[in-house]
C-alpha cells in the first residue's frame, strides 16, 4: 500500500522554496498490538470519557482543551487560540543553518520522515537541493500534532530524510546516573585489559546491515499465539544464565579463544530448528 503524507508545506533554503510532503519512515504495524479483556468472561475493555461532576459519559462534541495554571483551575483554549498561534513552521521547514552530517548526535533524534516533492514542478528544484546538501545536515523548525519540532534535514537516496529532534532541555544529562560514579575513569583502566577487550571487539567487526537483524521477541510471540489458536501448547526453549564474569582477564581470553577456534572450524549450513509444539489434550 502506497504511503500517505502526513504533512504538506514547504522547504525552505534561503530565498528558495519547495513544495513538499513529509511521510512517516518508520510504521508500527510491525509490533504485535493486544486488546484489554475482562479475564473472567473474555469481553472487550470499553474506556469511557466520564465526568465525574455530572455523572454521566462525555460525548467528543463536548470536550475542550484546559490548561492547569493552578490546582483544579484551568483556562479554555479553543480552536481559534490555537490558530492564532500558527507561526511559519506550521506552513514551512525553513533550514537555518548547515552542518557537516555527523555534527547530529543519534541521542537528540526522535522520529524519521521522507520528504518528496509536491507535484512534478517542484521535482528539479529538490532534486538540486538534495545533491546540494550532500554530506550535510540542515537544521530547522517544524510544527507537527500539535507542537512545534526542532528538525534535522539531510539527503538520503533519491529523497531526502528528516528527523524531528529532541531540545536540548528535554536530553537528560549523563551525571544523573548515580550508578556511574563509581565506574573507573580510563586513566584507572589496565592498559592490557583494554588491549584485550580491543583484540575481542575486533573479531566481530564487519559490514553493517541492519536488515540482517530480525524481532526474535515478535516472532517468538507470534509462535506462541499461533499455538493457541491451533489449540497447542507451546515448549518454551531452555534459557541459560549468562555466567557471571569473576576474572576479566579470563573471560576476555576465552572470549578470544572460544572465537578463533569457531573461525578455524568448516562452514555448515544453518538449518533452523523446528518449533517445540505440543498437542494439547483436549477434554
Amino acid at each position: 500500500m502506497a504511503a500517505r503524507a502526513t504533512w504538506k508545506g514547504y522547504l525552505k533554503v534561503s530565498l528558495v522554496t519547495i513544495p513538499i510532503k513529509v511521510f512517516p519512515a518508520t510504521e508500527s504495524s510491525a509490533t504485535i498490538s493486544f486488546n484489554q479483556l475482562h479475564g473472567e468472561c473474555r469481553t472487550r475493555i470499553q474506556q469511557k470519557r466520564w465526568c465525574p461532576h455530572c455523572n454521566r459519559e462525555v460525548p467528543t462534541a463536548e470536550i475542550v482543551k484546559g490548561y492547569e495554571f493552578e490546582k483544579g483551575n484551568y483556562v479554555v483554549l479553543s480552536d481559534e487560540d490555537f490558530e492564532n498561534v500558527r507561526t511559519e513552521s506550521t506552513r514551512v521547514i525553513d533550514l537555518v543553518q548547515f552542518a557537516d552530517d555527523s555534527a547530529i548526535d543519534p541521542m537528540y533524534v526522535d522520529r524519521t520522515y521522507y520528504l518528496a516533492p509536491d507535484g512534478p514542478v517542484a521535482s528539479d528544484a529538490f532534486a538540486v537541493m538534495r545533491e546540494g546538501m550532500k554530506g550535510k545536515v540542515g537544521v530547522g523548525k517544524l510544527a507537527l500534532y500539535g507542537r512545534e519540532y526542532l528538525v534535522a534535514v539531510r539527503p538520503h537516496g533519491r529523497g531526502i530524510v528528516m528527523h524531528t529532534l529532541h531540545h536540548a532541555a528535554e536530553i537528560r544529562g549523563i551525571d544523573a546516573v548515580e550508578e556511574l560514579n563509581s565506574v573507573p575513569l580510563s586513566l584507572n583502566v589496565k592498559p592490557q585489559e583494554i588491549k584485550l577487550a580491543r583484540q575481542v571487539i575486533a573479531t566481530f567487526e564487519g559490514p553493517l546491515n541492519l536488515a540482517d537483524y530480525k524481532d526474535e521477541y515478535r516472532e517468538g510471540l507470534q509462535r506462541i499465539i499461533d499455538a493457541k489458536i491451533a489449540g497447542e501448547e507451546f515448549v518454551a526453549p531452555e534459557v541459560e544464565a549468562p555466567p557471571k564474569v569473576v576474572n576479566l582477564m579470563e573471560a576476555l581470553r576465552k572470549s578470544l579463544d572460544s572465537v578463533n577456534s569457531a573461525k578455524k572450524k568448516p562452514a555448515k549450513a544453518v538449518v533452523a530448528k523446528p518449533v517445540a509444539v505440543a498437542k494439547r489434550k483436549r477434554a
